[in-house]
């Protein structure tokens, strides 16, 4: 075949018929290109060009045993796509096929039509590929009578494992027994085959409980046949599980289920066994004819060894199970949303537990605590957070998640700092009513932040804070115990620093007493009985209700006998006792405030009975001694019948003794007799020995003896004291004594925790006492002197099983060993695990897998460890490994995304690469996978990714025990960003604030801000360069109250504009749009320099002695107003002249005016008003000329002028003897 990379090169070899064609086509190519055109090396041919079909899949000859192993694949490439067509034993197969030329078994045919031979074609326009003829065989499935065989089920998969069921064409079960048995793997298990079995429609259905969709399998064909080859017995074997031994993790709380299902002829029994403990102290229950053992809630206690052995006549078979119960995380204690004051030291708790122990990290409103800037005010210690002299911006929601390699708990809490403003939220004008000696609570619940300091005063204005009968509770309430009459009265509870106050009243009542208690009675048969029960209370309070009770239970008045009968002052009275009367009665007084109770008693005599305490028939008799240990006190020392008058005593040696006699009846106890003479025993020796003799050694190389000492009144003499022996265990018969008054005794040069025979005997000057009992003794203990040895381990998983030989001089009592286990190196993992002194090995879970770990075991006493055992070094083995630590994105375009992850914390092995995971965020969106082989990729681009959807993405690690925990994230590409259009303009005096929400899966857009003045001529200005991400803007340097002209582009159109005005005061405006140009300055700069000149020329005059004319410039424009200035542009502008006086009008002649345009005059001269002119300004920087002294003008100096074009009011006022020339500017 032509299909290697130089058929298109000149090859001239067996190439395919088409060659030619294709050649032409490609020949003007070559003229295109420097190379030759038929030099060596491939064409790469464009993926619009046409090409002929290559075959990419073929199908090959195999044995069919039902329609779902009718699998033909056929797939080609090339351009145009391939049409496909099959030929099966020469003839035309079905119809032609466009997409896919993979043939597969459909309807509800026989499987026997699809034997035969068959080839596929592959066509386009430029040829047609061939496959090779291959066969497919159709064989029925066989076997004999005694043979075990397994019928396979294999149904769609699912996130959640169907239920699978065994049926037939009729949807009944197949049935199940010791025989016949469906495996946990949904697959159905024959121990041995019977002729029975053989059967046409053996069909497997899938159970989707969620879809609730049930999915049929193909029908299996099973045919059993009968053999004489076949023998009549076979020694068990194991369907499941496949290895002698078998690893099982499981959850604390999860159901897990062992399987064992053996093969064999007859049919096998299986039974289970907990190789290191009793199977009947598990939660297991055996299940499915013994072949599951189940743990429908599996616990702790569950985890270890487990072993199925499957038996028959002829042999047997077993398997083991290693289960290692570990736990997801779940909390221990939460901490609680609670409201803070400004400068409290907050401190929220998040206790998890976990196996392995999880992990606890902080974050503050989602973002881990680490990456948050480090604040001295915040320690974080594990699962506790403390937060110091908080602030309001430390109000947030603070989560506490909890990891482990089982997944994670998250809890949100939010800390409020908030500040508000102090009230008191019980009622005011309260009474509390208490009776004396009770406690009363006087409530004052504050409300506020900070917490409000709330203050107690009485009616004397003093604290009651200060007493120490008065406490505070937290909410402001203050308990008041003890309370006398004297309490009553007001108080006023107040906000310390603020006018809020409540006043709360107190009452104290007198106590309720019961004056006159029930009585002991004691009544005939017959007779009535009154009981007393006379009480006393507080007038104020009112009628009480009085119970009373029979032996507890309460007596109701209304009886069908009239049996009892209340009185109003409270007196009980039964009716017509008998035995059943016989009981004890109580009275309980209850008013409003307290209540209280009494009790007395009903005794029933008979006609011939006698009472009385002793047993007698009508009299006791009590015999009493008085003796030195009881100071002079008379105590009973016996009782007897009245019939005997004389008694014998055992008394102590060595005491002194005086009786007397009383009698007792019915009625009571007589009066004592007259005591008798004083009598003295006589000493003896020692009845008894001291008790608990011990050692209670502490010190090495030293013997402690000590006991409990004798009662003096056991001492039976004078001289007492203790002898004690002692004797090294071991020494011989030889026993070394000492005689001391009291204990302890100390023998020293004992040695280290030797064992000694000890006993103590009493001793007085008249000899001994009894031999005392034999006791052991240790010297004091000091640490163990050598380390256990022989430590071994065997590993299982992640647990490890630790075994030692017992301690040797352990110099001391052994109270158990240490077992230290370290991971790597100095910054590894410790533990230290404390086994009891009856165990020499010990079983350690949790470790991390693909680890190497250093053990060594310490014995210790309660002197302390001795020496470390050698070190022993052991690996775990690998397992599957934890999440990657962190998975993040980064989107070149709206298509693609960079997905970038870390490594493991928990690799537990040597990581072989990652499974990268994706599908969309919708339902039924099918799953894609990408594998990673080189596990120092950590990053991988997807492309070709909807952008109109989000996808969840998941991350996998691997190793070569498996694939571990996912870490997934949801996330989708970025968009090409825009400038934003929902933008919030918030004013104020020189600056406009935009806010605008920045979308969430937007790209960075910069853009500029356009803007102008609303007023004409006004030009527009930008703002510097923005991100369409950082959601606020300030435009600043603005005017006050001022409209501005707000628009934002793309490219040549407006994306977004709007109008806003600033805040604050309107600034004055020129009354025309030019009046702000630099020529009108300039101009008004002129004029006041004229005025200036003008000004000088003034003086000038009057230093000459000239003379103003006014008076004939009166006469002549005296009705005249100041004529308007004719240019627009300045507005309009008058002269006004005051009515002049009689002395004013003598003059005729005066100089022109030097106040602008007008003609009118004065016949005053300047000379006239003396030597002083006054030249000053006005606030609005317009001058003013004074001349005072006015005199008598020369005529004949009149001058006129044009009109100044000044922006301003020109006024001159005609007073006596005072001139005023105005010029405002």
């Amino acid at each position: 075949m032509c299909v290697s990379q130089r058929r298109w090169t000149g090859y001239r070899g067996p190439c395919s018929p088409t060659l030619p064609l294709i050649f032409l086509l490609l020949l003007p190519l070559s003229f295109l290109s420097s190379t030759p055109p038929f030099a060596q090396g491939a064409i790469q041919i464009p993926e619009n060009l046409s090409q002929p079909p290559v075959l990419k899949e073929t199908p090959i000859s195999y044995t069919a045993f039902s329609q779902e192993d009718i699998n033909l694949p056929c797939e080609a490439s090339g351009t145009p796509k391939p049409t496909y067509r099959w030929m099966k034993d020469g003839l035309v197969f079905g119809s032609e096929r466009n997409n896919s030329g993979t043939l597969v078994a459909e309807g509800e045919g026989l499987l026997t039509q699809y034997e035969g031979y068959y080839r596929c074609y592959a066509s386009n326009m430029l040829g047609t590929a061939v496959t090779q003829t291959v066969r497919v065989i159709v064989e029925k499935l066989q076997a004999h009578v005694g043979e075990s065989i397994m019928l396979s089920c294999n149904p769609p998969k699912s996130s959640t494992p169907p239920h699978i069921h065994w049926m037939d064409k009729k949807m009944v079960h197949i049935m199940q027994s010791d025989r016949v048995m469906v495996g946990l793997d949904g697959n159905l298990y024959f121990s041995n085959l019977k002729m029975t079995d053989s059967r046409d429609d053996y069909i497997c259905n899938a159970q989707y409980t969620a879809a609730r969709t049930v999915l049929p399998d193909t029908a299996v064909t099973l045919t059993v046949t009968s053999s004489n080859d076949v023998p009549h017995s076979r020694k068990p074997h194991l369907f499941r599980p496949t290895s002698t031994h078998s690893p099982v993790l499981a959850l604390s709380g999860h159901s897990v289920t062992l399987e064992c299902i053996p093969g064999g002829l007859p049919t096998p029994r299986v039974e289970w066994k907990k190789k290191d403990g009793r199977l009947d102290e598990t939660s297991g229950k055996l299940e499915r004819h013994n072949r599951w053992l189940q743990f429908d809630s599996i616990t702790q206690e569950d985890d270890g060894e487990y072993e199925c052995i499957a038996s028959n006549g002829h042999g047997s078979i077993s398997s083991s199970f290693t289960v290692t119960v570990e736990a997801a995380p779940y909390w221990v204690k939460e901490p609680q949303n609670l409201l803070y004051a400004p400068g409290e030291t907050v401190r929220l708790d998040c206790q998890a537990e976990g196996i392995p122990t999880p992990t606890v990290i902080w974050s503050i409103n989602g973002q881990p605590v680490a990456e948050v800037d480090d604040d001295p005010r915040r320690s974080v210690s594990g699962g506790v957070f403390i937060l110091r002299d908080v602030e309001f911006a430390d109000t947030a929601v603070y989560q506490c998640e909890a990891t482990n390699k089982h997944g994670s708990i998250l809890l949100n809490t939010y800390l409020y700092v908030i500040e508000l403003p102090p009230q008191i939220l019980s009622s005011d004008g309260v009474v509390a009513k208490v009776t004396e000696g009770g406690t009363v609570s006087l409530d004052c619940e504050s409300f506020g932040s900070p917490r409000p300091h709330v203050t107690w005063e009485g009616e004397d204005k003093l604290s009651l804070l200060s007493e120490t009968r008065v406490s505070l509770l937290t909410n402001g309430t203050i308990k008041l115990t003890d309370v006398s009459h004297s309490d009553s009265g007001e108080y006023t509870c107040s906000i310390k620093h603020t006018n809020i106050s409540i006043t709360a009243y107190l009452e104290v009542y007198n106590r309720t007493l019961i004056v006159t208690s029930p009585q002991h009675l004691r009544v005939a048969t017959g007779h009535s009985a009154l009981l007393d029960c006379r009480f006393s209370k507080d007038p104020r309070l009112p009628e009480p209700q009085i119970i009373w009770r029979k032996d507890g239970q309460k007596l109701q008045e209304s009886s069908p006998d009239d049996k009892y009968t209340f009185f109003d002052n409270g007196t009980l009275k039964v009716t017509d006792v008998h035995s059943r009367d016989n009981a004890a009665y109580s009275c309980q007084v209850i008013t409003e405030l307290d209540n209280v109770v009494a009790s007395g008693s009903i005794t029933v005599l008979g006609m011939s009975q006698c009472v009385c305490v002793c047993v007698c028939v009508c009299v006791c008799v009590c015999v009493c001694h008085q003796s030195e240990e009881t100071d002079g006190e008379w105590v009973e020392w016996s009782k007897m019948s009245g019939l005997v008058n004389h008694l014998k005593m055992e008394l102590n040696p060595y005491y002194r003794y005086r009786f007397r006699v009383i009698a007792v009846n019915q009625m009571g106890k007589s009066n004592p007799s007259q005591p008798s003479e004083e009598y003295t025993t006589l000493p003896a020796v020692p009845y008894s020995n001291p008790s608990r003799v011990r050692s209670e050694s502490i010190d090495p190389n030293t013997l402690v003896i000590t006991w409990d000492e004798m009662d003096k009144r056991s001492h039976n003499g004078q001289g007492f004291m203790y002898k004690v022996s002692w004797q090294k265990v071991g020494d011989g018969p030889n026993w070394n004594s000492e005689t001391v008054k009291s204990p302890p005794f100390f023998v020293n040069n004992t040695g280290t925790y030797t064992p000694f025979m000890i006993k103590v005997q009493a001793v007085n000057t008249l000899g001994f006492g009894p031999e005392p009992d034999t006791g052991t003794g240790y010297s004091g203990e000091d640490k163990p002197e050598e380390a256990p040895t022989g430590v071994a381990t065997i590993v299982m998983n992640s647990t490890v099983r630790v075994k030692w030989n017992a301690a040797q001089n352990v110099r001391g009592l052994l109270k158990g060993y240490k077992e230290r286990l370290e991971r790597g190196k100095d910054d590894g993992e410790r533990r230290v695990v404390v086994v009891s002194s009856t165990k020499t090995s010990e079983d350690v879970t949790g470790l991390q897998l693909y680890s190497r770990y250093t053990v060594s075991i310490t014995a210790f006493n309660s002197k302390g460890e001795g020496p470390h055992s050698p070190p022993h070094h052991f690996n775990t083995p690998e397992g599957v490994p934890g999440k990657p630590a962190s998975l993040t994105f980064e989107s070149p375009s709206e298509k693609s995304l960079n997905l970038y992850w870390t490594p493991p914390l928990e690799p537990n092995g040597i990581l072989t690469g990652y499974v990268v995971q994706y599908q969309k965020d919708v339902m039924s969106s099918p799953l894609q996978m990408e594998i990673i082989s080189d596990p120092s990729v950590t990053h991988i681009e997807l492309d070709a990714l909807d952008p109109s959807t989000y996808y969840i993405f998941s991350v996998i690690a691997r190793t070569a025990a498996g694939d571990g925990l996912p870490i997934t994230e949801r996330n989708a590409t970025l968009l090409e960003g825009v400038p934003p259009s929902n933008i919030t303009i918030n004013s104020s005096n020189t600056a406009l604030n935009l806010s605008w929400v920045p979308g969430e899966r937007d790209r960075n857009h910069a853009f500029k801000i356009h803007y102008r003045r609303k007023i004409a001529g006004s030009e527009w200005e930008k703002s510097e360069v923005l991100n369409s991400t950082q959601g606020f803007y300030s435009l600043s340097g603005l005017q006050p109250g001022t409209f501005y002209h707000l628009k934002i582009m793309q490219g040549n159109s407006t994306h977004w504009e709007e109008w806003a005005e600033t805040t604050g005061p309107v600034p004055t405006a020129m009354s025309s749009g030019f009046a702000t140009q630099g020529w009108l300055i300039g101009l008004i700069s002129a004029i006041v320099l004229l005025v200036l000149i003008l000004l000088i020329l003034c003086l000038i005059k009057r230093s000459k002695g000239g003379k103003y004319a006014v008076k004939d410039k009166e006469d002549k424009e005296v009705d005249s107003e100041a004529r308007p200035m004719k240019d627009e542009t300045f507005g309009e502008y008058r002269w006004v002249f005051p009515q002049l006086d009689d002395a004013d009008e003598k003059r005729s002649d005066s100089q022109p005016s030097l106040c602008g345009e007008s003609k009118l005059g004065s016949d005053d001269s300047l000379a006239e008003y003396g030597d002083s002119v006054d030249i000053q300004f006005n606030e609005d920087g317009s001058f003013i000329g004074q001349y005072s002294n006015r005199g008598p003008a020369p005529p004949g100096n009149e001058s006129s002028g044009p009109a100044s074009p000044v922006n301003a009011l020109i006024v001159i006022h005609n007073y006596p003897r005072s001139t005023s020339c105005l010029f405002l500017d």
